[in-house]
């Protein structure tokens, strides 16, 4: 009760004290329900041949069609659900991964968190895109080894401040008080800390899922993502690939780039308004 107390008061405070959060909601809200009514708003199929190749923005298609005469508005919308799928669902995975590890470490300490804060050290120290590329065509074109990938090496930053988080609850009154009088460890765990470091753990999974999303395009592009997704990233991909702004259908390129850059902004906003939340001091900076 007590975690799901904390998220609700910042969900509470966003909506009711910080306007660049709320208008991170509503852009979210806009996507999500585009993603959620996919099949509703398409005109076509986004993978049925409906016109002649490349045709111009008409009122039968209003962003034209692509290389093979798929409507493109139609890839557009359904866009919508791989890029939230793949940012959600790596966010929200490496944020797990991470929350665990960080309160293990900070909470047990000694040998454990020498242990933990050793790997969290080195895996910083490697850079990571490269590598994310290099597992990414290693692993072969697929959602799921791309969200494999982005979780691998999106769980670091988000243990090591929940690490700093849990040091510092662990010394304070009301936990030593519950260690006293004979709680578990697991129980104090769960009972007082986590319910502390929640909305930091809620502000990772919203800037996780922008980074995400910005990954997977980028993955994408480079001519790495899963082809038979209808992803942002590779409409974007093939738009490049078929000399799109070439032959002058600048909105196969425009609107797919607008969409990423709308999450993103949703997502950014939103993170910085629990960010503000977790932090006072920021409100004021």
């Amino acid at each position: 009760m007590g975690l799901v107390k904390s998220i609700a008061n910042a969900v509470k405070y966003i909506a009711l004290h910080n306007k660049k959060g709320l208008f991170g909601i509503v852009i979210l809200l806009f996507v999500g329900s585009i993603a959620i009514l996919a099949d509703k708003l398409a005109p076509y199929d986004p993978y049925a041949i409906v016109a002649p190749p490349f045709q111009p923005p008409s009122p039968e298609h209003p962003l034209g069609t692509n290389d093979i005469g798929q409507d493109i508005l139609s890839e557009v919308i359904y866009g919508a659900r791989v890029s939230l799928y793949v940012g959600l669902t790596a966010a929200s995975i490496s944020t797990i991964l991470g929350l665990v590890v960080g309160l293990i470490a900070g909470y047990f300490g000694g040998y454990v968190d020498e242990a933990i804060s050793g790997i969290i050290d080195i895996m910083l120290a490697i850079p990571s895109l490269p590598l994310i590329i290099i597992l990414a065509a290693y692993l072969g074109p697929s959602l799921n080894n791309i969200i494999l990938v982005l979780v691998i090496f999106g769980w670091v930053g988000v243990a090591r401040v929940i690490r700093s988080q849990t040091l510092s609850i662990r010394e304070r009154t009301y936990v030593e008080a519950s260690k006293a009088v004979g709680s578990s460890s697991f129980g104090i765990i769960f009972r007082h800390i986590l319910p502390s470091v929640a909305p930091v753990a809620v502000a990772y999974v919203i800037l996780g899922a922008t980074s995400a999303i910005l990954t997977e395009a980028s993955l994408s592009f480079l001519g790495l993502g899963d082809p038979t997704a209808k992803s942002w990233g590779q409409i974007l991909y093939h738009a490049q690939a078929r000399n799109a702004l070439y032959l002058g259908l600048w909105l196969w390129v425009f609107v797919p780039g607008l969409f990423i850059a709308l999450v993103g902004a949703g997502f950014t906003l939103l993170g910085m308004a629990i960010e503000d939340y977790v932090n006072p001091k920021l409100r004021y900076a």
